[in-house]
């Protein structure tokens, strides 16, 4: 079996479902996974849009996630401290926990990436770490990467009248 990521946020053509975007709830997907690499100690996990121009924007990190771990919830709220030791760090907002895609209106479809990362242990980032901070400190201890990627596109309702 090899390392896999699922999730029921994007649809069978692709796209986010709305629910988990800056337009409705702009909650964190659930996500699943399952087939790490043996040597597994635990897993990180980092969520960006791969069409901005500056190289990425970040809408989730995730970190210290035990290798028991193979289940993140949907909605999980903007804290430091989850069950089980896992911590959220800041997105590209500056901003705790996840915020989810939101490309201008009328723009084409936007690509979005989550990417979990199996690591042979896990490091010790700072509390609230950015994904630039958290990238460094696992350079080396990634065993694998198991992808989800999704499009969004925002569209401007004309109103008649």
């Amino acid at each position: 079996m090899s390392f896999a990521l699922n999730t029921d946020a994007i649809d069978e053509k692709g796209f986010f479902d709305p629910r988990y975007t800056c337009d409705i709830d702009n909650s964190s997907p659930e996500l699943r996974w399952q087939g790490e690499p043996e040597g597994t100690a635990g897993f990180a996990l980092i969520a960006e849009s791969m069409d901005i121009s500056q190289g990425g924007f970040v809408h989730w990190v995730v970190y210290n996630i035990p290798n028991d771990v193979h289940h993140l919830p949907t909605g999980i709220p903007p804290q430091d401290a989850l069950p089980n030791g896992i911590r959220q760090g800041l997105n590209g907002y500056n901003k705790l926990g996840y915020s989810g895609p939101c490309p201008p209106k009328n723009s084409r479809p936007q690509r979005y990436l989550i990417r979990l990362f199996a690591l042979k242990e896990l490091p010790d980032p700072p509390v609230r770490a950015k994904a630039d901070q958290l990238l460094k400190l696992i350079d080396g201890l990634v065993l694998a990467t198991a992808d989800i990627t999704g499009l969004y596109q925002r569209v401007m309702i004309e109103r008649a009248g």
